[in-house]
């Protein structure tokens, strides 16, 4: 099949966290599986990263577009370049002018492909960046084509007042919106996508459960069950080839699953790096630092953690102001027990995934999480709250039968941390208990291998 991906990110050309790896993946290993896949996406101005190679920038339709590959192969991208998208290398302004952009980028996506000599059997769009297209396309050259939407955080839904689009936003929008939506004086970009979108999915079954609810819906709940069984949930996969322990280039020692004795050189290296004390277990979190994630509830138990625990801790991620400067305040006044590195480093997000003995994420709602899957596979553990993916996962590890492969918690609340936590911590104080759980979060396979072919099933289903 002809697959058309279309995105506002792609790693590593432009990532801000989990869509661009998901898709990234999710293209390859389709590839690997003979279909011809191509993704296109906003340049933002960036340069394209080492191991690509790309054509001169061409004017097509009203943008520069460039057509860049890997140099060992595999999917091809659409880069395209364009003053009303943006060249400063920003993906995201985070205000209304991202209405427009996204607008721009939606409609030049359609107008590229039409004057293309490749077409695609399926466009699969992703977020509401890209949630236009489907709709946009039912009155374009390709309105036979049949489109897939996949919500990877439907707590991001392009909401934007009507004033602030252009124009001709404004009045397309509009002749694809029904009566009720038109009275409104805003506009929401995710919800044409989901109303137009030949199949609608997200990235685990448990988050397509939540979304289903008043409770977890965020207003999108009665749409998404109207949609029936054209709305599906299927679960995000891991790229092994950038994530493994035999061969991750981000670590000076490696380690296999069936021998992963090098872990404890791992840990004594990121102690070092981090000016932490290295003789007790460590928890790791890299996250963004939203209350989503739930590190609100992580900063409220710090200070009982470490007073009742010997555990040490390792956090990267960027946010919210208040919650970087809480945790810079705790890091400055427990030097030993507690590092914090603001903002995003790839390299270090590797080494505290690899040398932690814990990692925490305590997420509100959780669409998929693959965190958590990275860390399993280098035998990190993970204590996550029952939501979404998470719940999906991982399975609460009981010593009785030896089966289970992190800690999972229900509350999101302080204490349902604490309680999380200090489970995950009772089995690491345990060696025969801890070399259980750890050999069982090592055996579990998330490679997009696997996933990838139900998407495989759904393109062709939806033609």
């Amino acid at each position: 099949m002809r697959i058309l991906m279309i995105s506002a990110e792609y790693a590593p050309l432009a990532k801000t966290g989990g869509l661009a790896d998901a898709l990234a993946g999710l293209s390859d290993a389709l590839s690997r599986r003979g279909h011809d896949v191509r993704a296109l996406l906003p340049g933002y101005g960036r340069p394209l990263p080492p191991g690509y190679v790309g054509s001169r920038a061409e004017r097509i339709a009203g943008v520069e577009l460039r057509v860049a590959q890997r140099t060992e192969g595999g999917p091809t991208l659409f880069v395209v370049e364009s003053d009303e998208i943006g060249r400063d290398g920003r993906i995201y302004l985070g205000d209304d002018r991202d209405g427009a952009r996204f607008w721009r980028f939606s409609r030049a996506a359609l107008d590229v492909v039409a004057a293309l000599d490749w077409h695609p059997d399926v466009l699969h769009c992703h977020d509401w960046h890209a949630s236009l297209v489907p709709a946009l396309a039912r009155r374009s050259t390709l309105a036979a084509t049949p489109s897939v939407l996949t919500l990877h955080n439907a707590g991001y839904q392009g909401t934007f007042a009507r004033g602030v689009l252009p124009e001709d936003a404004q009045s397309a929008i509009a002749a694809l919106e029904d009566d009720a939506s038109r009275a409104r004086d805003w506009v929401r970009f995710l919800e044409l996508g989901i109303r137009h979108a030949s199949i609608v999915t997200t990235v685990s079954p448990g988050y397509a459960r939540e979304l289903r609810t008043p409770e977890l819906g965020m207003g999108l709940d009665g749409l998404l069950r109207k949609r029936g069984d054209d709305f599906v949930g299927i679960l995000n996969g891991v790229d092994y080839s950038l994530w493994d322990p035999e061969s991750d280039p981000y670590l000076s020692t490696r380690f296999t699953r069936s021998d992963s004795s090098g872990k404890r050189r791992v840990k004594l290296e990121l102690c070092g790096e981090l000016g932490l004390v290295d003789d007790a277990p460590l928890v790791g979190a890299v996250s963004r630092l939203v209350e989503q994630k739930g590190i609100d509830l992580l900063v409220a138990a710090l200070p009982e953690l470490l007073g009742r625990t010997r555990a040490r801790f390792a956090i990267l991620g960027s946010g919210e102001a208040w919650l970087e400067a809480t945790l810079a305040g705790l890091a400055a006044s427990h030097r030993e027990r507690l590092a914090f590195r603001s903002g995003y480093d790839e390299a270090l997000a590797h080494r505290i995934i690899a040398g932690s003995d814990l990692l925490v994420m305590p997420s509100r709602y959780e669409p998929c999480g693959l965190t958590q899957l990275y860390a399993m596979r280098y035998g990190t553990i993970p204590v996550v709250r029952k939501t979404g993916g998470l719940a999906d996962t991982v399975s609460h590890f009981d010593s009785a039968t030896g089966k289970g492969t992190g800690c999972v918690f229900e509350h999101a609340d302080a204490q349902g941390l604490i309680w999380g936590l200090t489970t995950a911590l009772g089995w690491y104080e345990d060696e025969g208990v801890w070399r259980r759980v750890v050999a069982n979060a090592l055996q579990v396979d998330f490679s997009w291998t696997r996933q990838s072919a139900e998407y495989e099933a759904l393109y062709r289903r939806s033609s």
